[in-house]
């Protein structure tokens, strides 16, 4: 039996938009076009920069998937590639992260093309901005430390003093590193 990776044949581009941000902050994915949800919630994990520390659900067409053993009432994850996606017509779905802080990221499929010889799949091609801290508290608790950022007089009042030590920059963004966490968390092969 043989039990080597199988090479991507297609890859396809799906742009990942973290909703109810401006501007905007997005990572451009090339995943195999036989990749599951399941292992494409940790290519968005790696991507975005979560810690994969909380639950998640993708909503395609209404229906939710994730992990069953974890989550209540979602069909397996492992079970639906993206081509399935694609083969049903949907070309926009839903990935919820974490359901205190609510991350919602909008997955619009892009296209498909051929992979290329040598590349890793999922790779990360292009992105924006970037993500924002684990537990900061959803898009309220974003628009808070970034206005605590912006007048750092305000940061001990609002307990935001430790984001700020981090170093957090929002507008760094580097998709060699993104890509390169993306190849290190999933172990990505080149086709």
């Amino acid at each position: 039996m043989n039990t080597a990776p199988r090479k991507a044949e297609e890859v396809i581009s799906l742009k990942v938009t973290l909703r109810g941000i401006r501007p905007p902050i997005w990572r451009r994915l090339e995943v195999p076009s036989r990749i599951s949800l399941g292992i494409l919630h940790d290519a968005i994990q790696a991507a975005m920069g979560w810690g994969d520390h909380h639950l998640y659900a993708f909503d395609v067409a209404g229906r939710s998937y994730g992990d069953p053993a974890r989550v209540d009432d979602v069909k397996d994850d492992m079970r639906l590639t993206v081509t399935g996606v694609l083969k049903s017509g949907v070309r926009r779905f839903t990935y919820t992260y974490d359901f205190g802080d609510d991350w919602e990221h909008e997955v619009a499929i892009e296209g498909k093309r051929a992979a290329v010889d040598g590349r890793r799949y999922p790779a990360c091609v292009a992105g924006k901005r970037n993500c924002p801290p684990e537990d900061c508290g959803g898009v309220w608790g974003y628009q808070n430390l970034l206005a605590a950022l912006a007048d750092p007089s305000r940061s001990q009042v609002e307990g935001w003093s430790e984001w700020m030590e981090r170093g957090f920059d929002p507008e760094e963004f580097s998709v060699d590193v993104v890509d390169t966490r993306i190849g290190t968390r999933l172990k990505s092969r080149p086709a």
